[in-house]
């Protein structure tokens, strides 16, 4: 197993990804079409970020990045518009845009191959997101090696690539969900509400899937050191996931923070996406509190790319530190 591996990623070295994209925009070669214009042709491809924990590989890619405008009508929702502008620009931030980045992460824990969320697949490809594949491909890793997928909770940007034209994306996969996530997006009663629209995807996306699907509740573990913890509030069954080897240790916030500064620096603050508001905060400050206490890195879905650092405990929230060299010595 283990040589098949290294022979496909050998492969994949030093022919690229060619099952992505056809060879000749790979060459990278500048090809001249007469002599006052040069045209370059390649593909680059989507950021990605490894490095070891204990005795895991982890893997982060990142699956698109988008600009919004009016960041105040996404974080800080109950504050003054100039309270959440001050704090963009107190932090060099620009005050009438934000850039949201998506990144879900794999870990190699040497016996199973487990991604946690799927990123936009192909529905978010128009707009540029959608790489998760293309990322794994290029640290050579198949979706067919894929031997689990963990989803921390039901929304488009993290169910989105579970299917690719109507079929399975990472069809040898075993899929784990929360049990109360779950319910909570299958259930009836979402019709004609706010949330039908992602209930649909939950629908198209998840329920196929449900016959190989195992269901968590607070405290399950998935594997031999990962452990979920409920971290409701962002939706009503979003999970955390403690990852523990070698006595190292990474907590994967998922949405429980969704901007490094308008979330962690005022966890208080309400943000839009956030199902239940006040719940959304509680969680938050304990989620966070654990982590600036006990000072173990997080990887937070939508945080600056590759989406790992530390909270530092300040008067009014946390500081988010990113990691540098940790994990390489």
């Amino acid at each position: 197993m283990q040589g098949s591996k290294i022979a496909r990623r050998s492969l994949l070295g030093s022919a690229g990804l060619g099952m992505l994209a056809a060879p000749a925009l790979l060459s990278g070669r500048a090809q001249a079409q007469d002599s006052s214009k040069l045209v370059i042709n390649r593909v680059t491809p989507p950021d990605i970020h490894q490095f070891k924990l204990g005795s895991f590989k982890v893997l982060v890619v990142k699956d698109g990045m988008r600009a919004s405008g009016k960041p105040g009508e996404t974080f800080g929702t109950n504050q003054p518009a100039e309270s959440v502008s001050g704090l963009l620009d107190q932090n060099f931030l620009p005050t009438d845009q934000f850039v949201n980045s998506f990144s879900p992460v794999l870990i190699d824990t040497g016996k199973d191959v487990i991604l946690f969320d799927t990123g936009f697949g192909e529905a978010g490809r128009a707009q540029g997101a959608g790489r998760l594949i293309e990322g794994l491909a290029a640290a050579g890793y198949m979706p067919d090696d894929i031997t689990m997928v963990v989803l921390t909770h039901m929304h488009g940007d993290h169910i989105g690539g579970l299917m690719d034209n109507g079929k399975p994306s990472f069809s040898k996969a075993r899929y784990i969900a929360g049990q109360a996530e779950y319910d909570f997006w299958t259930d009836g009663a979402r019709a004609g509400t706010p949330a039908e629209g992602n209930q649909k995807a939950v629908i198209a996306s998840v329920k196929p899937l449900a016959e190989k699907m195992t269901f968590l509740n607070d405290g399950s573990e998935v594997v031999s050191g990962i452990t979920a913890m409920l971290a409701a509030g962002h939706t009503p069954g979003h999970m955390v996931f403690n990852v523990e080897s070698q006595n190292k240790r990474l907590v994967l916030t998922a949405d429980t923070a969704n901007h490094y500064v308008l979330s962690l620096q005022r966890p208080d603050w309400e943000v839009k996406f956030d199902m239940d508001k006040a719940k959304a905060a509680a969680t938050r400050k304990k989620i966070f509190d654990m982590i600036a206490t006990d000072k173990v890195a997080f990887l937070g879905y939508h945080m600056p790319f590759p989406a790992v650092g530390y909270a530092e405990k300040q008067e009014t929230g946390y500081r988010f530190v990113p990691k540098t060299y940790q994990f390489d010595i």
